[in-house]
């Protein structure tokens, strides 16, 4: 089953992605480790060459070999993404795109905090390998978004690209409702329920009345049904829609920004580069 998840950008535009699984994730990184075990194989073979012309020495074809292994294995996917917005040959193949959490293109930091934790823990995992592989996979199969360790180090996603749904503009928080809607309890409202309020709420202009009203109350009574306390008096069933959606929204909003600040305290400094090494 396909499963489609709602970012909302920085712009408060609520967009629908589709994370990419663990599946079509192993096949891309197949395809990029065949990349770069060519590429690996022609310049370790150029070293090997250039060995020839050097001081003898028994430890420099072997660490001349370590040194090309950590250089693609970070060079490549850092150079590959950042000049393709996210995209490796493995990831282009399978329509793969890597994207941050608020839907906007990675930069060179994200490519290279994401290749980074791949070869120190994940692949090829020089730390300790097998068992850093086993929790990096571990971590893909629990997040909802699918998302390994690099990911969560550089705050982004890989999604699929292809076959993309349109963008769709949310109106914000209706005057007046704010107070209200910030102490109601909306944890029964589901993601599947929110996604027709959001349709609607985006689409309402494309429907014709009387079809439009009766959807409208059709979702404004069930919708209803779970929240509480109810909307002040004489609140119009489009206002209270919009103002569920809006204040789901600052929720999952401050809830991101809650997690950020807990593991800057537990872990300072993760998934940060430098000031002076940022683009």
């Amino acid at each position: 089953m396909l499963t489609v998840r709602v970012l909302t950008t920085a712009e408060a535009v609520e967009i629908d992605v589709r994370p990419a699984r663990l599946g079509s994730r192993a096949i891309a990184l197949t395809f990029d480790i065949i990349v770069q075990a060519i590429l690996v194989g022609i310049l370790t073979t150029f070293w090997l060459i250039v060995t020839e012309f050097l001081p003898e020495d028994t430890l420099l074809p072997e660490t001349g070999r370590w040194i090309v292994i950590a250089i693609v294995a970070v060079g490549y996917p850092t150079f590959a993404e950042t000049i393709s917005n996210g995209r490796s040959i493995g990831k282009a193949t399978m329509g793969l795109r890597v994207i941050r959490e608020d839907g906007g293109p990675i930069r060179a930091r994200h490519a290279f905090t994401r290749a980074l934790i791949g070869l120190s823990i994940e692949w090829p995992g020089l730390l300790i390998p097998y068992v850093t592989w086993a929790g990096s996979i571990s971590t893909m199969i629990a997040s909802r978004r699918g998302r390994r360790l690099g990911d969560l180090a550089a705050g982004t996603l890989v999604v699929h690209e292809r076959r993309p749904v349109p963008w769709n503009i949310v109106p914000g928080m209706p005057a007046g409702l704010s107070g209200w809607a910030s102490t109601a309890d909306l944890s029964a409202v589901d993601d599947a329920l929110a996604e027709a309020v959001r349709q609607f709420a985006a689409r309402s202009h494309q429907f014709a009345e009387p079809h439009r009203a009766i959807l409208g109350q059709s979702l404004f009574h069930e919708v209803k049904q779970k929240v509480s306390p109810d909307p002040p008096p004489g609140t119009a069933p489009w206002l209270f829609l919009v103002a569920v959606l809006a204040e789901r929204r600052r929720r999952s909003a401050a809830q991101l920004a809650a997690t950020r600040t807990v593991t800057q305290r537990v872990l300072p400094g993760f998934g940060q580069l430098p000031t002076n090494s940022r683009r």
